[in-house]
């Protein structure tokens, strides 16, 4: 069984988005930004992101690594 290089490269994409998630580097931080903790302009800025690489995914990629191989729908 061989990998795709676009498994793998979408599998790297997954594991960063998820790794750094949770900002662990602002822990114990309290730099305030327009009235709001950095930590949430954090957050805001990662949603924002990770809604922009999902929609890369959904247009170019989807089904990758997650295709039933002989299998019917339904």
């Amino acid at each position: 069984m061989s990998v795709s290089k676009e498994t793998l490269l979408w599998t790297g994409v997954a594991l960063v988005l998820a790794a750094l998630a949770v900002p662990w580097f602002m822990w114990g931080t309290g730099r305030v930004v327009a009235g709001l903790p950095v930590w949430v302009w954090w957050h805001v800025g990662w949603l924002a992101l990770t809604a922009v690489v999902f929609a890369v995914f959904a247009r170019t990629a989807w089904g990758v690594g997650v295709e039933v191989r002989g299998g019917t729908d339904g």
